[in-house]
C-alpha cells in the first residue's frame, strides 16, 4: 500500500516511522523538505484515515500497528528489486553503509544469524 500512496504522503508516513512516533512539528521538522505544519496535519489526517497512522491522546501520532506489516513489505520488494532476492546480499550492503555497530546491534544480528542457520536444511 506504501508505493500507491502520493510522494507527500508516503514521505510523512515514512518520516513518522523513522521517528516512532512524534507531534506534528517533529515530523515537520524531520522531513528533508520541510512544510507548513497545517500542511503536515493534513497529510497525517489521510494517513490516519487509510489507517495507517494514529493520534493518541496526548496529541503525538504514531504508525499504526500494521505499519510493521507495511515496513516487512516495502523491505521484501526492495531486496527483490535490488538484491534478487538474497536477503543475504542486502544484509551485506546495509552493513557496508556503517563502519561500526553497536554491541547490542551486533549481538542481534549473531542472534539472528544463529537462528537461520539452525531453521536451514541439512
Amino acid at each position: 500500500m506504501i508505493e500507491t500512496l502520493p510522494r507527500r504522503e508516503r514521505e510523512v508516513f515514512e518520516t513518522l516511522c523513522g521517528l516512532g512516533q512524534g507531534a506534528t512539528a517533529a515530523v515537520r521538522d524531520s522531513l528533508r523538505d520541510p512544510l507548513s505544519d497545517s500542511a503536515v496535519r493534513t497529510l497525517l489526517k489521510r494517513l490516519e484515515a487509510k489507517g495507517l497512522v494514529i493520534r493518541s491522546a496526548d496529541g503525538a501520532w504514531r504508525p499504526a500497528p500494521q505499519g510493521r506489516a507495511l515496513a516487512d513489505s516495502a523491505l521484501r520488494r526492495m531486496v527483490d528489486t535490488f538484491f534478487a532476492g538474497s536477503a543475504a546480499s542486502a544484509a551485506t550492503a546495509l552493513l557496508g553503509l556503517t563502519k561500526t555497530l553497536k554491541p547490542e546491534e551486533l549481538a542481534a544480528l549473531r542472534r539472528a544469524i544463529d537462528a537461520a542457520g539452525e531453521e536451514a536444511p541439512s
